[in-house]
């Protein structure tokens, strides 16, 4: 017998430039057990940690993924640069964290996937910040008036996207 069909999960993908390892293992479980679908790690001008453990970060995802009940763990992407980053993601459902918007409000109106852009310790350059302000299909929002660290900064965008998007 069939106990539960397949989810039909939104598309959410986390981009992130990597972290310290204790706080990049909570930000990963934690976005795990809120939905997203994929993470893209991101090499910035400032990210202080060029490599990952990728075997450690997917059992941490497989552990998160059962421990919510998930039927598919999401998939860890191979590190990427930034410029390649943007390249590949012109024409993206981006929404970026950005503390220099008045912008506080999401809105969602379709079935692409959503990328969730989260800058690295110490924020993402000048020319970089540009760079991302010159895409396509880009939101800016404000999540907080505080600066938040990275790991934080994630879990805050993904559960107001994911909240958006059940209402």
């Amino acid at each position: 017998n069939k106990l539960r069909s397949k989810n039909t999960e939104r598309e959410i993908w986390l981009a992130f430039a990597p972290i310290k390892l204790n706080y990049q293992n909570l930000m990963i479980q934690k976005a795990t057990e809120l939905g997203i679908t994929k993470f893209i790690p991101i090499l910035t001008e400032r990210t202080i940690v060029r490599k990952l453990n990728e075997k450690r970060l997917n059992k941490i995802i497989i552990e998160a993924s059962e421990q919510s009940n998930r039927l598919i763990a999401p998939n860890l992407e191979k590190i990427i640069k930034f410029d390649n980053f943007l390249k590949l993601n012109q024409n993206t459902n981006i929404i970026f964290g950005d503390l220099n918007t008045n912008n506080n409000k999401i809105s969602i109106k379709n079935k692409d996937p959503i990328c969730i852009l989260i800058g690295p310790e110490g924020d993402f350059t000048i020319k970089e910040r540009q760079s991302i302000l010159q895409l396509q299909n880009l939101t800016s929002l404000k999540i907080n008036k505080n600066i938040l660290r990275s790991e934080t900064a994630a879990i805050s965008m993904i559960s107001i996207v994911t909240f958006s998007l059940l209402s």
